[in-house]
């Protein structure tokens, strides 16, 4: 199975790349996403090469940034999913793209469905929320697969942070009133190569989907679990959102039911502790 993939450097992709042997990865300086064309170009490209799945592990994620830089998140977000996706319906290819839970509101305490109406609250889920909408309307084969809260032991992300901080503070302050599924980029490599093959020997089916790691916690009860895995002597004292400010505002319920992605693919959710202690196993190899 070949792999066309937009995004390099990033969580998911490097984790997909550790884990594919055939894939033609490109980044950014080889495909701008702020160029949709340019993107949409690749793919016929890669199709006439022999490609026969493609995904895109590529976004615009500076959640703050993203209000002031609304333009460029949509470009990147937004219309470039959707020429990449109707670039790939035109060359007859599955297309698989990442999305966020940031595309609801946060509202109440069940799990969102796939199905369950949108309202993103900022620039970065009104920008994936467009994305989502283009991919759909491309009409190809295709699978979104919303995640939320992702780590792994590269680029910056909660974990890290929160390594970061224990080398210098013994007590923090941290959000308790949110609450989501941590995600562990490794298991989202694995879930988008499963729905791949899947496609790839015509058992994929089309759709929205969920996956999030299990169970679901608050940040100050992701930054307990990280620093008790770590060894790290760090108090953690739960703060409501309203403590802490940010350009944009976060679903404070970003819980995700994942029912039919179990469904349809056979893919659970995974525990994110195990995928935590993962992280900081190859966080310590790599400081030796």
């Amino acid at each position: 199975m070949k792999i066309l993939m937009f995004g390099k450097t990033g969580q998911v992709a490097r984790e997909i790349l550790a884990r594919a042997d055939d894939v033609i990865a490109f980044g950014r300086d080889e495909a701008d996403l702020s160029d949709p064309g340019a993107c949409a170009g690749v793919v016929a490209e890669a199709a006439a090469q022999g490609a026969e799945v493609v995904i895109n592990a590529a976004a615009y994620t500076a959640v703050d940034k993203a209000e002031e830089e609304e333009a460029l998140a949509a470009a990147i977000n937004g219309a470039a999913p959707e020429a990449i996706a109707r670039a790939a319906a035109s060359a007859g290819l599955p297309f698989l793209h990442v999305s966020t839970d940031y595309v609801f509101d946060g509202a109440g305490e069940a799990p969102f469905a796939p199905d369950h109406p949108t309202a993103p609250l900022g620039a970065y889920g009104r920008t994936k929320l467009a994305g989502e909408e283009g991919v759909r309307a491309a009409g190809g084969l295709h699978a979104i697969l919303r995640t939320s809260w992702v780590f792994s032991a590269h680029g910056g992300n909660f974990v890290k942070t929160m390594l970061r901080l224990a080398e210098s503070r013994d007590r923090l302050t941290i959000v308790g009133d949110q609450i989501g599924g941590p995600t562990p980029a490794a298991d989202i490599a694995e879930a988008l190569l499963t729905m791949a093959r899947a496609f790839h020997e015509g058992r994929g089916t089309s759709g929205t989907f969920h996956f999030s790691g299990a169970p679901d916690t608050s940040w100050a009860g992701f930054a307990r679990e990280i620093f008790a895995q770590a060894g790290k002597e760090v108090e953690v004292v739960d703060i409501p959102t309203a403590e802490y400010p940010t350009p944009a505002a976060r679903p404070l319920n970003s819980r995700l039911d994942c029912g039919s992605l179990a469904e349809a693919y056979g893919i659970a959710r995974p525990d994110w502790r195990a995928g935590l202690k993962d992280v900081l196993a190859a966080l310590k190899t790599e400081k030796k």
